[in-house]
């Protein structure tokens, strides 16, 4: 896992800050892929580097299940947007315990941003990413991680999830459009340039 964080970052760092003076990372990927352990991974990376790094879950972005279709817009106008004009970003922060938005989560300028889970890599500041990171599974693991972490209820909510997250990933062609791919069971990583550092 480190040395696909360390790739990403050397990737990251060739090309010129898109957000201010920092430098965005979009992991992107199906749930239960292992997005949130490749972000980790590059956290620790960038904090071991002696840089700074903020972090960003789409989770606490969604509006609960239903959320996935906004949360590109919400990151956009509360993060990317603020930052790219040199302004204080912040972002609400969704409770899934009350089912409701609750506190302004700030995020401050850093060396790197990585916004990380389903849709993330969203196309509306496509031009504000440096590196979009595609993570993988096969779907019956994808699920058997999730039920695992929600309980064996939430299998309905997962199995719409797994829909709604497919058309929007196709629509988007996250997978076509990212730089770098990595399999979520082996943590290999495919460095593919796709957009040119200039993208």
């Amino acid at each position: 896992m480190s040395t696909g964080a360390s790739t990403v970052l050397e990737l990251a760092f060739s090309r010129p800050p898109r957000l201010g003076g920092t430098r965005l990372v979009c992991v992107d990927g199906p749930a239960g892929s292992g997005k949130t352990t490749f972000a980790d991974a590059l956290v620790t990376a960038t904090l071991e580097g002696g840089l700074s790094v903020s972090l960003i879950h789409m989770d606490d972005v969604f509006c609960g299940w239903s959320g996935l279709a906004d949360a590109g817009r919400r990151i956009l106008d509360q993060v990317v947007a603020p930052l790219a004009a040199g302004r204080t970003a912040a972002y609400e922060r969704y409770d899934w315990h009350q089912e409701r938005y609750a506190e302004l989560a700030p995020v401050p300028e850093t060396d790197l941003l990585v916004v990380e889970g389903v849709g993330s890599g969203d196309p509306s500041y496509a031009e504000r990413i440096g590196v979009l990171v595609w993570v993988w599974a096969p779907a019956e693991l994808r699920l058997e991680r999730g039920l695992e972490r929600d309980g064996s209820a939430m299998a309905p909510h997962w199995h719409q999830w797994m829909v709604d997250e497919e058309r929007l990933h196709a629509r988007d062609r996250t997978a076509e459009r990212a730089d770098v791919q990595v399999d979520g069971r082996s943590r290999e990583v495919s460095v593919q340039v796709s957009r040119g550092s200039g993208a």
